[in-house]
């Protein structure tokens, strides 16, 4: 008994049991014909084995989404070109305006949500912030007077909410993009194993210490982030950068799906049924704004409907990145709003809401002046 007991808390076995669930998963999701199969797949199968089985807990090492967000940032790097670059530039207003736009929409939100359940606003207020997961649950670590648990429950629910509705809103004839969702059939058949090599060596290794560098510096996101500069570098150069096989875009998927069926957990929540109803009915809401948002997007620049909600999808830029690139959106125009909106976050973001924060808790004596 005692040696079943530690082959079961035994990691390797916990992330052998995570891997079938979510190889079965996309299989399964593939088979149904579900947009990105192998992200959600793995993603629902990971969470609903962690709910049911009792013997053995699943696992997900931090590596191993790591990797997947490597090979999802060497995608996106392909796609920048000297073009995208001068895009970029008359596009910096509309990036300013819309990225405004959709904070000042998850802030209204967040205050009816407040209001109406009785919690903290600034609590509800950091869980609503579109993106920037980690820099958001490092904030609420210095402030006082939020529920943590809370904030990262919400954050997660979201970017879950955000990964399973958008792909379904994306292959639906609401947005007609069924008659360009399909690869286009000479590069998926240029996109081979074989082909990969030599160049994908050098790129591996740049990527992965690009990675590895941001990562020590600090930077959000940084094994996206990381290898999609090292590869616009390495691209623009002049060295070709292999189209990645149709196979290795799945693993990055799966990679990415098992990690996230893992971060939900609804167990920790005093108020279970309160706190998720009013996750779902929050990010229905910001999804709804963006949708809104990307409507005028799409009439501004003439883009199509499909590649301006990505742009301003309230999801991470690693899945963004892959719908867009399943359902042949423009996926450096993508990349470039979620882009912004990430280092927007992360720069501007924490400094405001600190200084709002310490405006309303000083007046009700919650927070000593320095100064006394």
């Amino acid at each position: 008994m005692k040696g079943s007991l530690s082959a079961a808390d035994s990691k390797w076995v916990q992330l052998l049991y995570s891997g079938v669930l979510a190889v079965i998963g996309g299989y399964i999701f593939q088979w149904i014909h579900c947009p990105i199969p192998w992200l959600l797949g793995p993603m629902v199968a990971v969470f609903a084995g962690s709910r049911l089985s009792k013997t053995v807990k699943p696992y997900w090492s931090g590596s191993l989404r790591d990797a997947g967000m490597i090979i999802v940032g060497y995608m996106l790097g392909l796609s920048f070109t000297l073009e995208t670059f001068a895009q970029i530039g008359k596009q910096l207003p509309s990036m300013v305006l819309l990225t405004a736009l959709l904070l000042i929409c998850s802030c209204l939100i967040a205050w009816l949500v407040a209001k109406f359940s009785g919690l903290d606003f600034p609590t509800v207020l950091m869980g609503s912030i579109p993106g920037g997961l980690s820099q958001i649950i490092a904030l609420a670590e210095e402030l006082k007077g939020t529920d943590l648990t809370v904030i990262t429950f919400l954050q997660i629910s979201r970017v879950i909410m955000i990964v399973f509705f958008v792909p379904l809103l994306i292959f639906s004839p609401l947005f007609g993009s069924l008659h360009h969702s399909l690869p286009v059939a000479g590069s998926t058949a240029a996109a081979s194993w074989s082909g990969l090599f030599p160049h994908i060596v050098v790129y591996a290794v740049v990527c992965t210490g690009f990675a590895l560098l941001w990562k020590k510096i600090k930077f959000p996101t940084a094994f996206l982030l990381g290898p999609m500069v090292a590869t616009i570098v390495l691209h623009l150069s002049g060295l070709p950068g292999p189209t990645l096989p149709p196979s290795l875009v799945s693993i990055s998927q799966l990679l990415i799906g098992g990690y996230l069926g893992l971060m939900l957990k609804p167990e920790k929540l005093n108020n279970k049924v309160k706190i998720m109803v009013l996750a779902l009915l929050s990010g229905a809401a910001l999804l709804t704004c963006s949708i809104g948002l990307s409507l005028l997007l799409a009439f501004m620049h003439a883009v199509p409907l499909s590649t301006s909600f990505l742009s301003l999808s309230p999801g991470g830029m690693d899945q963004m990145g892959i719908i867009a690139k399943e359902v042949n959106a423009d996926l450096s125009f993508v990349t470039c709003y979620q882009l912004f909106r990430t280092l927007f976050i992360f720069l501007v973001v924490p400094p405001v809401l600190k200084a709002l924060f310490k405006a309303r808790l000083r007046p009700e004596g919650r927070l000593p002046d320095k100064a006394s």
